[in-house]
């Protein structure tokens, strides 16, 4: 079985206001006090009213999940003990004038100094997929083939459409803010693992970026861990649909390395068109057409997830995730993306009924 790991950032939000909350280390230090919380399970992340878990490496499905609520409970009673709320929300739906607090670390002062006006907004908030590969260069290979079906599972997980008070047309705003990054949307076609290590170590020897942590590529291989790493995904208002998310994205790694082995050459789309179905699956989510890349035509996006799971379904079979994943999708289809029930809360009881929602499904179980 292939390995898969989960990491989510949330945020801190005032219960009344909405405006996000700096308690994120008084946050940390309850939850680093809590018995069932591992130091590991712990981060901080650039501003100071984030942070951010990761999942042990996990075989199931139900590993993963079980991990996620189980941190999501106790960040969210370490919130309210703070005199805040847990957010689970690509986006902060609106953000103070005066530029935010950063984290206490050097590397992220470095970065303000780097990027002031990028860092100043970057209350944004990702899932990130770790799925195991066996090695850079079988990695780099998967990471060539998943490219053409990137942008749906960036539609399946949008949950970011308000920014400053407003609703930002975008189901996803946090992929249209990661756009202005030095390094960005989806990473060029490989020749092979020392091709991407070569074209890394040139781009951190620019200058146009503070080092390798900054390629803020929505598929990368990781450098900490033996994994492929999909950083395309909103994090998810409920631990379930995270979970969906990863095993959507196993199920392509793996269905690639197995393409890759047999020889079957890949899909390589002009990365005009890779980039502008990024842009329009950020903007439309699951409600409307999304590109075919193998053709370069809209299709409805019910029709492109029926050929997606077509193409991983010998691989979700292989995991044993099929039922999992239709349960799921069937969820999905019945209550909406994360950015359609965010649109549906604030449409119905405003603001409050926002910050209700993201209450309610911090710690919401399946």
């Amino acid at each position: 079985m292939t390995t898969l790991g989960l990491e989510e950032e949330y945020l801190l939000l005032d219960p009344q206001t909405g405006l996000p909350a700096h308690h994120a280390a008084e946050v940390e230090r309850l939850l680093a006090s809590h018995p069932e919380v591992g130091s590991d399970e712990i981060q901080r992340e650039l501003l100071s009213c984030q942070i951010e878990t990761a999942t042990p490496v996990c075989a199931t499905l139900t590993e993963a999940e079980e991990s996620l609520l189980n941190f999501r409970r106790r960040f969210a009673d370490a919130a309210a003990r703070t005199g805040s709320i847990g957010a689970a929300t690509g986006t902060a739906p609106q953000i103070p004038q005066a530029y935010p607090e950063l984290t206490d670390k050097q590397r992220y002062e470095d970065l303000r100094a780097s990027a002031p006006g990028i860092v100043g907004d970057q209350f944004v908030n990702g899932l990130h997929v770790h799925v195991g590969v066996p090695d850079p260069e079988r990695g780099v290979q998967a990471l060539n083939r998943i490219r053409p079906w990137i942008p749906l599972l960036t539609a399946l997980s949008v949950n970011s459409p308000y920014w400053l008070g407003r609703d930002s047309g975008f189901d996803s705003w946090r992929v249209i803010h990661y756009r202005r990054w030095a390094v960005q949307g989806i990473a060029p076609y490989f020749a092979d693992a020392a091709d991407y290590e070569r074209r890394i170590t040139r781009l951190a020897a620019t200058g146009a970026i503070l080092d390798r942590g900054v390629l803020t590529w929505v598929a990368r291989l990781s450098d900490h861990y033996p994994t492929l790493e999909l950083r395309a995904c909103d994090v998810q208002l409920e631990a379930q649909d995270a979970v969906l998310l990863g095993a959507l994205t196993r199920a392509l790694v793996v269905t690639e390395l197995e393409a890759a082995e047999t020889g079957a050459a890949p899909l390589v789309p002009d990365p005009e068109l890779l980039d502008a179905a990024l842009w329009q699956a950020a903007r439309d989510g699951m409600g409307r057409h999304l590109m075919d890349l193998a053709t370069a035509e809209p299709v409805p996006a019910e029709r492109h997830l029926a050929a997606f799971l077509e193409h991983v379904g010998p691989a979700l079979e292989a995991e044993g995730d099929t039922d999992w994943v239709k349960a799921g999708l069937e969820t999905v289809a019945d209550r909406g993306t994360g950015a359609q029930r965010q649109r549906r809360a604030m449409h119905d009881g405003g603001p409050q009924a926002l910050l209700s929602l993201y209450t309610e499904t911090l710690t919401a179980e399946p």
